[in-house]
């Protein structure tokens, strides 16, 4: 996908980008029409990867697109190909145009498991002193401004004990105990973080809040468990909240799961990976990239949601970031995914009375 969208707007005589994982077989696209210089410039981003199929009841192939009654299906639909389908549509009139300003497509990988894409482009970028003023993230708001979401914090936690026969259970350390020990802690941590809630909070709900997504361990009913994990996530409505519960989890690792698991067993061990910690969309007074699109589609506000994006990315590279595209979150991950042709028109005005901003006022 990235080749081809590299190859469509390397046509209209954008300059390209592609940047590789370590793998090779994932990369970041990034191209710009309009003047080159590093600042100033204008952001449309959305991600290329799509959430899994397996074990979804569709009525259409997931991976074809398919046209019916007004409606757009397939994998990714919404969530977003719609909006980079869009900004591939309107980057020929922008090509044909004086700029005022460069204007960017940045395409990532990664997004659905931790923003991974997004960091190490948003990284690149800030190293070569490239800093964009404004953004357009186009994940699915059905053309809704958005200003503001939490963040967005995923983790797996491992669990290293010793196994034995389920007749001993005090000859070994079950690592599948320690893990439950430590999912109740975090469920007491997801209720301290209620009353942390700012008072003036949009969110729905309110508070930070902590999910446990999966739980695995143990091979047999008559054996210690020897691994576990813990795959969690946190969203906080801002980073201290964050940190409140990573300093909290971990000095109760520290200070009493591992005495209680080394006292049986030395080589005992909880280790944590890091999947992805993203930053929210943090809401602000002055935002012109709410402002412009919020005067191309005569919105008369903006909203926050509970969903994460890479919004957050851009705000910290220092533009003023609004999230708006075609579609409804409500569709995105689920079987018979879509996308409607109004939703499209929709972005298709927005992105005409863009460039025809870009080339009158700058």
């Amino acid at each position: 996908m990235m080749v081809y969208l590299a190859n469509r707007l390397s046509d209209l005589g954008a300059r390209i980008e592609l940047v590789h994982d370590d793998s090779g077989h994932k990369a970041n696209l990034f191209a710009t029409i309009g003047p080159d210089r590093p600042e100033g410039g204008l952001v449309l981003s959305g991600h290329s990867d799509v959430v899994p199929v397996e074990d979804q009841d569709w009525t259409t192939d997931p991976f074809a697109l398919t046209e019916r009654h007004g409606l757009l299906y397939g994998r990714g639909a919404c969530d977003m190909k719609g909006f980079i389908a869009c900004t591939l549509a309107a980057a020929p009139a922008l090509a044909a145009r004086d700029l005022s300003r460069p204007v960017h497509f940045a395409f990532t990988y990664d997004e659905e498991v931790g923003c991974l894409g997004g960091q190490a482009l948003v990284a690149a970028l800030e190293d070569r002193g490239i800093r964009p003023s404004m953004a357009v993230i186009g994940e699915p708001t059905e053309m809704r401004i958005i200003e503001g979401h939490k963040g967005c914090c995923e983790y797996t936690t491992h669990f290293h004990g010793l196994e034995g026969h389920g007749s001993a259970p005090e000859a070994g350390v079950n690592a599948a105990e320690y893990a439950v020990r430590y999912v109740a802690r975090l469920m007491e941590l997801r209720e301290a973080l209620k009353p942390r809630a700012p008072a003036n909070s949009r969110f729905d709900p309110p508070w930070s809040t902590l999910n446990i997504g999966r739980v695995h361990g143990g091979v047999a009913h008559n054996v210690i468990a020897g691994k576990a994990e813990v795959e969690w996530e946190m969203r906080p409505v801002h980073r201290a909240d964050a940190e409140f519960v990573k300093t909290q989890i971990e000095a109760y690792v520290t200070d009493t799961l591992l005495p209680a698991m080394r006292a049986v067993h030395p080589g005992a061990a909880i280790t944590t990976d890091v999947i992805g910690e993203v930053d929210g969309l943090e809401p602000m007074d002055e935002n012109a990239a709410r402002d412009l699109i919020a005067a191309l589609t005569g919105a008369n506000g903006a909203d926050v949601v509970a969903f994460g994006t890479e919004a957050g990315l851009f705000q910290k590279l220092g533009a003023s970031v609004v999230v708006c595209g075609p579609g409804s979150i409500s569709q995105a991950h689920k079987p018979d995914e879509y996308v409607s042709l109004s939703q499209m028109q929709s972005c298709l005005d927005m992105l005409d009375g863009l460039t025809e901003k870009l080339t009158a006022h700058g």
